[in-house]
């Protein structure tokens, strides 16, 4: 075999990465948000409010976003392999301490470390891809991390909820954290080396060049404040749906709640749906489309007949990931050079959108009511949607 060959569809190399990038995203997402399911449970432990309770989950995206700040200048002076071992090792080691810390505050505190450490998988991981995979299949491999993401988030989210009903939610964070251990140490065992990616000595001129260029590329800007509004509004929607469904007209169980985050399911059809009609359509019209029906499937949610808010939810959540997928992918080609760069602002301005507007809502919906809260995150939604409306800006060459 040709050891300068990008891996193909077929190739034992190619297997190894998609299941090793599946178990990076599963990882990452299953710690990540380990708290959204727990926040009714951890604000009565501290008996503190909603809006203070959901900063253990912006906590970590904060962490994130400054870690992909970070990294958007230093991502290519290590190893792609090595920095996502070291994110993936030490975020689980955190996860498990987290389980024994006494204080709220401190647990915040974790959360941005951990939130930093896990940020480098993601800064790398769609550079990695475009790098070392054909381009034939750079969507399927990338749907593949995506999906990783949100079965991770999905059993992650269920799990906890669940484990935290049955032993408590300190042993559930641990029980994670060592799950998430073990998926480290596969990663470190299986995922192959980069063969055309070699560290480089930071060029901080070169990289400020990058990122002013970037930042001053209209496509490029239009799909970062997409990724930053969707995935604020997409956080904010599961963060306080547990508490709308565990209180009047639905009062629903601990137990069954859980299962309300089966709903990721449809987040990988989404992933996998977006893979199939980017061959077929413009991505373009497909990020337009996706975020159309995330905001009817966000209206749904207002109603107060279960069946039409679980229907709402598995529209909303297909539709986000389809959205996410497509302009995780639009950001990564259309980079010609600087591509861990660029997909590491795009994370920043992605978990910048799941911190402020995430926990801000938090704070609106103490303060108001559910249907406001919703009406504040449409609104999210329309700009969003506007913000596609220029057709020759979202044109893929």
């Amino acid at each position: 075999m040709n050891t300068t060959e990008k891996a193909e569809r077929k190739s034992k190399r190619f297997k190894y990465i998609k299941l090793c990038i599946f178990f990076s995203g599963l990882s990452v997402f299953a710690q990540l948000y380990l708290f959204q399911p727990l926040l009714p449970m951890v604000a009565e432990h501290f008996k503190t409010t909603v809006g203070d309770s959901s900063l253990l989950v912006s906590s970590a995206t904060i962490g994130m976003a400054l870690g992909l700040f970070f990294f958007a200048f230093r991502a290519d002076s290590f190893s792609r392999k090595k920095l996502m071992i070291f994110s993936l090792i030490s975020s689980a080691l955190l996860t498990i301490i987290s389980a024994w810390i006494p204080s709220l505050t401190l647990l915040i505190a974790i959360g941005v470390l951990k939130g930093f450490v896990i940020s480098g998988v993601s800064s790398v991981a769609l550079a990695y891809l475009t790098e070392e995979v054909q381009l034939s299949v750079v969507a399927l491999a990338i749907s593949m991390y995506l999906s990783g993401n949100t079965i991770g988030g999905m059993s992650g989210r269920i799990l906890a909820t669940i484990l935290a009903g049955e032993f408590g939610w300190r042993n559930a964070v641990l029980i994670i954290g060592i799950e998430s251990l073990l998926l480290g140490l596969i990663f470190w065992k299986l995922f192959p080396n980069s063969k055309f990616f070699n560290p480089q000595k930071t060029d901080y001129h070169l990289k400020m060049k990058q990122m002013k260029r970037l930042l001053t590329d209209s496509y490029m800007v239009r799909l970062y404040f997409i990724a930053s509004l969707l995935m604020g509004t997409f956080v904010s929607v599961y963060n306080y749906l547990t508490f709308r469904l565990e209180s009047a007209p639905f009062s629903l169980s601990h137990f069954f709640i859980a299962f309300i985050f089966l709903m990721y399911t449809f987040g990988v059809f989404g992933t996998m749906i977006t893979s199939r009609l980017s061959v077929r359509f413009e991505k373009k019209y497909i990020l337009k489309g996706s975020i159309f029906l995330m905001l009817i499937g966000l209206l749904f949610l207002v109603s107060e007949n279960i069946y039409i808010v679980i229907f709402g939810l598995g529209l909303f959540t297909l539709c986000f990931f389809a959205a996410h997928t497509m302009a995780s992918q639009m950001t990564a080609l259309h980079a010609k050079e600087g591509k861990s760069s660029a997909t590491s602002i795009y994370w920043l301005f992605y978990y910048f959108g799941s911190s402020f507007l995430g926990s801000g809502t938090g704070y609106l919906l103490h303060a108001t009511s559910w249907n406001t809260f919703i009406l504040v995150l449409a609104i999210a939604m329309l700009i969003s949607f506007g913000l596609t409306i220029n057709n020759k800006s979202l044109k893929i060459d």
